[in-house]
């Protein structure tokens, strides 16, 4: 079957499109002087099978106004929601956004939990290509269970700032909590959701976002309280997710990632499973490695010479490259050395896709060989399904990556005026603080073994600091990436986790 036959298939085999149009939604007063188009909203029907189980939904795609202490519009938040037609009081509602900052929920929407997902190579040996691409069914979306709702942050997607505010106004860890938070309250008092059981879902930054929105959300007077957080990927304190010069402990957190991924390239450990293998690196990286780097100069030549030796068949580079780096290896060098002799780099979102380029000498990759390998696929498939599908019609550019984000954001997490100084990002003595006033708040954590964004081992340092109440926290390993669905085993097994956590209690 061609793919222009199985995307047709598809759409007329699951969605069951019975209506479709564009309705008012509510619109705040206008700010002085500044005239406030309608928010648009566009209504389709359609049915599904998922976990076993007939779903009758509605999808709403459109905007919700925010608006300042005067009621005046400050942004127009764009967001896709799935709810169940025939749903029971209470049905449970998950709010579900990416990271960057500077990504829409694409992502998670298209490639995990949306009722329609995007296909790509799951063994990672194979690029997007050009279209067309394919779209199918998502049988393991959660839908059953819960009704979603797909946040595009402010600069994102559709989502824009409105009135006299600047899309800069919401770039930044402070603003861009409050206006998610505030958004979360707008929909649930829209929808008339407040006993509703409240989750939520970020992957990287979005666990970030996830971890100061929960916190938000106990503010401003109308305490909001969640059941759940699903972290995926997550990156709550950025000391173990930087691979920088003179930053220790990244290059402890990092050593298992290099580790799996060298062993899923041939490199090392191909004499233990994979995990005996990485319970060694762990354990290494802890007893041996640490301390080692903390003597620094301080080390005797013996001693550096048999740590250089043990890094050396963990990460599968040469012990003389091991020695020469002064036992410290970044992370982009060895995603660029593991296998230089073949030409060949390694990914950064997912270390099991490789990428030839053209300077094999050069210091680091040229690019992320995961993320050249399905973005494409990604940002066609996103707008075809919401033109084809859910009958949006816009007149700007659905944005799935803004970069000018990236360099304009506000990294203080002090709001304006209070002082201040750089420092690692680090939002989870917030969560600590979340869950020692919510005995209910309930934490699973998503890591994979090939993710050099934010390693898997960094969230086990993490969440052993802090003060986390750990008795109410899961974490599941999976063998690909930063994101994991796309290998389709782990897809699988991560929404079934998923499902398992939500329906639990």
């Amino acid at each position: 079957m061609s793919k222009q036959t199985c995307l047709a298939a598809v759409f007329s085999l699951i969605m069951s499109l019975t209506a479709a149009g564009q309705e008012p939604a509510p619109k705040p007063a206008p700010a002085d002087g500044v005239s406030i188009p309608d928010p648009v909203r566009f209504l389709t029907h359609h049915e599904g099978r998922f976990n076993g189980v007939d779903v009758r939904y509605t999808a709403t795609a459109g905007e919700i106004f925010l608006t300042d202490d005067q009621g005046a519009p400050t942004a127009r938040l764009w967001s896709t929601a799935y709810t169940r037609d025939d749903a029971e009081p209470g049905r449970p509602v998950t709010f579900v956004f990416n990271g960057g900052p500077g990504s829409a929920s694409l992502w998670l929407h298209m490639g995990l939990l949306g009722p329609v997902r995007i296909r790509v190579a799951s063994d990672a040996d194979a690029d997007d290509g050009a279209p067309p691409y394919s779209l199918v069914p998502n049988p393991h979306s959660p839908l059953d269970v819960t009704d979603l709702v797909f946040i595009d942050p402010v600069g994102t997607g559709y989502s824009r700032a409105a009135g006299k505010a600047k899309n800069e106004d919401f770039w930044g860890l402070v603003p861009d909590a409050r206006s998610v938070a505030r958004f979360i309250r707008r929909w649930i008092t829209l929808h008339q959701r407040w006993n509703s059981p409240r989750y939520i879902m970020g992957e990287s930054f979005g666990t970030t976002r996830a971890a100061a929105v929960a916190d938000e959300l106990t503010r401003d007077g109308q305490n909001t309280a969640l059941n759940g957080l699903v972290l995926i990927s997550q990156a709550l304190d950025y000391t173990g997710s930087t691979p920088a010069h003179d930053n220790l402990i990244a290059y402890v957190t990092y050593l298992p990632t290099m580790a799996a991924t060298a062993r899923y390239h041939g490199q090392a450990g191909q004499d233990r499973s994979l995990e005996d293998f990485l319970a060694d690196a762990r354990k290494f990286a802890v007893e041996e490695y640490l301390p080692a780097l903390f003597k620094g100069s301080g080390l005797s030549g013996a001693e550096r010479d048999r740590i250089a030796g043990r890094l050396s068949d963990f990460i599968g580079l040469d012990k003389d490259y091991v020695l020469r780096a002064e036992l410290r290896v970044l992370g982009p060098r060895f995603r660029k050395r593991l296998l230089r002799d073949r030409g060949l780099a390694v990914g950064r979102l997912d270390g099991r896709y490789l990428q030839d380029d053209i300077d094999d000498t050069a210091e680091r990759p040229e690019s992320d060989a995961a993320s050249d390998a399905i973005t494409s696929a990604y940002t066609s498939g996103i707008n075809h399904y919401l033109a084809a599908s859910l009958k949006v019609t816009m007149d700007r550019p659905y944005l799935t990556s803004n970069r000018n984000i990236g360099s304009k954001w506000d990294w203080k997490p002090t709001p304006d005026g209070r002082r201040w100084e750089p420092a690692y990002v680090n939002v989870a003595r917030r969560l600590s603080s979340v869950m020692r006033r919510n005995a209910d708040l309930r934490v699973l954590v998503a890591g994979g073994y090939y993710d050099f964004a934010t390693p898997f081992f960094d969230a086990e340092y993490t969440f052993a600091r802090h003060g986390i109440r750990m008795e109410r926290v899961t974490m599941t390993y999976h063998e690909a990436g930063h994101m994991m669905y796309l290998h389709d085993p782990d897809r699988v097994r991560l929404c079934a986790e998923i499902h398992a956590f939500l329906t639990s209690r």
